[in-house]
């Protein structure tokens, strides 16, 4: 323990019993190492928290969801608040519930993953009444003009145009995308991108607006197999393992008759059977200055209303090859 703070045992001994006559520093440096090694710090010395946030995320059965909560969750420990989070399931809590919830437990400002804000069908004024409450907010993925509010997303649309642009590449001449339905800002966004990205190339393109989840794959996958599409360009992960279990049923194989590309890349994607060619999202990026930007605005420093937009990036596995017959 001393090894590790690379300080004296006496010392460790004074700052885990609370004694004074410890530089600061010093004693940060021995907390530090605690939390290094493992270990966990006496109550006494944990800080009190700055402050609850509230975070509001969908269903938990996308690991996209689950992991930007973790990041969340990390940086805003970091910052010394605690964090507070609300799952909005289907036919569940909604999210005015779940907003109206952590509003009565007063917490300090309240994070939105992909909540009512992205769907272009629900009424924006519940954002300006919670300004009018006095908490702050910051909305991931999904923009809303309608909504006085920092965003962070990912670039939707050169996602798409990067999956298609790596099917062309592969010779691919009829390609489709499986994504959520128009009313969500991300599903318009991808197929927007998709359909610039499939003209600019000289290629055929078809869309499927469907359910953005395995079984929503799987449907689509079977309108884009009958078009003839030998590429599918997907809006989430779990569509694409739809869409390879949809090909596989046909007797047809991923990628040596159909090539998939999925969208977000969370952490198990890479072992799943082919491992998924996917678009990643930057989880850490948009997690950590979502926090930040909440964070000002709670300090009186309030950011640009406007949208922060990060750069998604093509992680090429082993659902992608050369079109068939090239």
């Amino acid at each position: 323990m001393g090894a590790q703070a690379r300080v004296s045992e006496a010392t460790v001994s004074r700052v885990l019993n609370g004694k004074a006559g410890v530089a600061s520093g010093t004693r940060q440096k021995v907390l530090a190492a605690l939390d290094v090694l493992g270990y966990e710090r006496p109550v006494r010395l944990r800080q009190r928290s700055a402050g609850l946030v509230g975070l509001v995320i969908p269903e938990l059965t996308n690991p996209i969801f689950p992991a930007f909560a973790q990041v969340i969750e990390q940086a805003l420990a970091g910052y010394g608040y605690t964090p507070v989070l609300g799952t909005q399931m289907p036919g569940g809590v909604t999210e005015d519930e779940l907003v109206d919830q952590l509003v009565e437990r007063g917490v300090t400002g309240i994070i939105f993953m992909s909540g009512l804000h992205a769907d272009l069908a629900a009424d924006p004024a519940r954002y300006a009444r919670l300004a009018g409450r006095g908490v702050p907010f910051v909305l991931i993925n999904g923009y809303n003009a309608a909504i006085s509010g920092t965003f962070v997303s990912p670039d939707d649309a050169a996602a798409a145009h990067m999956a298609v642009r790596h099917l062309a590449d592969l010779g691919h001449q009829r390609i489709g995308l499986a994504v959520g339905p128009t009313r969500f800002v991300p599903a318009r966004r991808k197929a927007e991108g998709f359909t610039a990205a499939v003209t600019e190339a000289g290629l055929q393109g078809d869309v499927q607006h469907t359910l953005f989840t395995v079984e929503g794959g799987h449907a689509a996958a079977g309108a884009l197999l009958d078009a003839g599409c030998t590429g599918v360009v997907c809006g989430s992960d779990l569509m694409a393992l739809g869409v390879v279990r949809a090909a596989r049923q046909r007797g047809l194989d991923v990628p040596g008759d159909v090539s998939v590309v999925g969208y977000d890349d969370s952490e198990l994607i890479a072992f799943t059977d082919p491992p998924l060619t996917t678009i990643r999202q930057p989880v850490r990026a948009m997690a950590h200055a979502a926090v930040q930007s909440l964070l000002e605005e709670v300090g009186g420093n309030p950011v640009q209303r406007t949208e922060f937009v990060f750069q998604p990036e093509l992680v090429v596995r082993a659902s992608t090859a050369l079109a068939p017959g090239r």
